[in-house]
């Protein structure tokens, strides 16, 4: 059986694709003590990607994160995470409803031989926004095998310090840096199928 999807740019065609919210995730990682990385999830991503794959470095990309979908292994660290401020201060992380993250792309530079790309745009976090840089490897694209939607996948890093964000509980026992590891797959709904 073959697979449904590969990294193969001929099969692009292009469009406005929309995150599949179920297979789309961004991984966080940080040093806890100097003794190891702690990491968790976030899930539930949405938002478009702008794809003419004669213009691959007009491509655009908005994305959503919701924040309260954080998942960890410690039931007691989701608490802390999203726990309210004391009297007067401010939450050491993000709070009990915190407001989605929120990535806009500014420039897309394209290697096709290498079929990766860098990505510049502006991250909205904790009610800052900064600017941050990712880099992107595209994975595969196809006609999903359930749905038979048009597929484009990718997977990508970043780098970001959280107390850019408002998020400096703990530092430097908690890591300053995160890295960031992102898988998205994105749809192109039907009404836009080929």
């Amino acid at each position: 059986m073959q697979l449904p999807g590969a990294p193969d740019p001929s099969v692009l065609t292009g469009g406005t694709y929309e995150a599949d919210a179920a297979h789309s995730l961004v991984g966080w990682r940080v040093n806890h003590l100097g003794f190891n990385d702690y990491f968790g999830i976030f899930g539930d991503v949405s938002g478009t990607l702008e794809l003419d794959p004669n213009k691959l470095g007009d491509a655009k990309v908005d994305i959503t994160i919701p924040i309260s979908s954080v998942l960890v292994a410690s039931p007691g660290l989701k608490e802390h995470l999203l726990k309210p401020a004391a009297e007067g201060g401010r939450p050491d992380f993000f709070g009990p409803e915190p407001k989605p993250a929120r990535f806009v792309s500014t420039k897309v530079d394209v290697d096709t031989e290498a079929n990766t790309a860098v990505i510049t745009g502006n991250l909205t976090l904790n009610g800052t926004t900064k600017p941050v840089t990712l880099s992107v490897h595209f994975t595969g694209a196809g006609t999903g095998p359930m749905n038979k939607a048009e597929t484009v996948g990718f997977e990508g890093e970043a780098s970001i310090k959280r107390s850019d964000f408002g998020i400096g509980y703990g530092i430097p026992m908690v890591s300053d840096e995160v890295e960031l590891q992102l898988t998205a797959a994105f749809e192109k709904p039907a009404a836009q199928q080929n």
